[in-house]
């Protein structure tokens, strides 16, 4: 296998020294945009360059979504994906996105979304977990599918959606293939999030995802994954980043050009670092010159924001856009010690769990520093 960029436990070592990466506190969750409903993981729609798209004032995105349910975390069996979209008023609801019974898994998870230069096709990329009529399973595979983006006055249509193609399967040999079927409490395996990026130098289309080495037998062993677009057939390539013996899931990747330097950005949780290593819930990032690197960790630990030491678990799922802007999802804004929610019973993560848009914040690009913008 070709040598990819790792992330070591020295730079993650070094996170206990590092200044300025914490995430203020956040004062409440606030009323959810679509009633009834929990919301988290989210993407925009973006152009091919990575620009979010502005469409009657508004930005529009993707959310995972499924009813408020006696147990938040098991929201994840029933996901769907649905659009909302944000301007000068706060986010609105514009409903469900796919058909039911139309994408190939139990219930759907991350993605992202592209718009074409027609300014009218989108192209979804998305999880499909577990299979549409199986029982549930932790099974997780890369699917496409496209629409036309249309807005009638300020209503939103996606209309004739394709039937979903798959992009690349696991290989077994680079990426482990994700098919458990009981959650282990150190995490599940990954094949998932597919986040798309147009190399700006040579027009490449490529799908990074969160992925596990399938050639280290260690239990931590996560990567992010490449697919690459030759012609209209996609197929696997190396790891950008392996962090074997360090972190279990780097998730939600996506890559952000600003400046002519290339931004690898993941999200990951303190509980997924291995045995001996201490470090946050956060936004994290390589930064290189150009896609085939050399990728090196932003800040010199990889480090970009954090939820703060009182509230660990208060937002998760950082979403970088073209921008510079950053979403995410509120968590569990009132838990004070990582781990605590999994101790706790249903009730109390029903009325501890956030399950709606975070504010936004702006992040500040100098070379391979990337900082919370004041």
């Amino acid at each position: 296998m070709k040598a990819c960029a790792t992330w070591t436990r020295e730079a993650v070592g070094s996170i206990s020294t590092q200044t300025g990466a914490t995430l203020p506190l956040l004062a409440s969750a606030g009323a959810s945009p679509a009633p009834g409903m929990d919301l988290w993981d989210m993407w925009p729609i973006a152009d091919e360059a990575g620009r979010t798209v502005i469409r009657c004032g508004r930005s529009w995105w993707f959310f995972l979504a499924a009813p408020r349910l006696e147990d938040p975390e098991s929201r994840h069996d029933i996901a769907h994906i649905r659009l909302l979209s944000h301007g000068e008023d706060g986010w609105r609801d514009h409903g469900k996105v796919f058909p039911d019974d139309f994408t190939p898994g139990s219930r759907e998870w991350s993605g992202s979304a592209v718009l074409g230069a027609d300014g009218v096709t989108l192209t979804q990329y998305f999880t499909a977990a577990g299979r549409r009529g199986s029982a549930t399973t932790f099974e997780q595979r890369l699917f496409f599918s496209r629409a036309r983006f249309l807005i009638d006055g300020e209503t939103p249509r996606l209309e004739g959606w394709t039937v979903p193609d798959e992009v690349v399967a696991a290989d077994g040999v680079i990426y482990t293939v994700a098919k458990e079927t009981v959650a282990p409490a150190h995490g599940i395996q990954g094949f998932r999030d597919p986040g798309y990026f147009r190399d700006p130098a040579d027009g490449t289309d490529y799908v990074l995802f969160t992925a596990n080495a399938a050639w280290s037998a260690d239990r931590v062993n996560g990567v992010i994954g490449v697919a690459r677009r030759d012609g209209s057939a996609w197929a696997l390539a190396a790891p950008l980043l392996a962090a074997v013996a360090v972190n279990s899931e780097l998730e939600r990747p996506h890559i952000v050009v600003r400046d002519g330097l290339y931004y690898l950005f993941w999200s990951t949780q303190a509980r997924r670092f291995a045995e001996g290593l201490a470090a946050p819930t956060g936004l994290y990032a390589m930064v290189a010159a150009k896609m085939a690197g050399p990728w090196r960790p932003v800040n010199g630990t990889g480090l970009v924001a954090a939820n703060p030491a009182e509230a660990p678990t208060q937002a998760y799922c950082w979403w970088v856009t073209g921008e510079g802007e950053v979403s995410s999802f509120v968590d569990y804004p009132g838990v004070n010690a990582v781990g605590a929610v999994a101790l706790r019973d249903a009730a109390y993560r029903r009325r501890t769990f956030g399950g709606v848009p975070a504010p936004f914040f702006r992040l500040r690009f100098t070379g391979d520093r990337v900082t919370i913008a004041p």
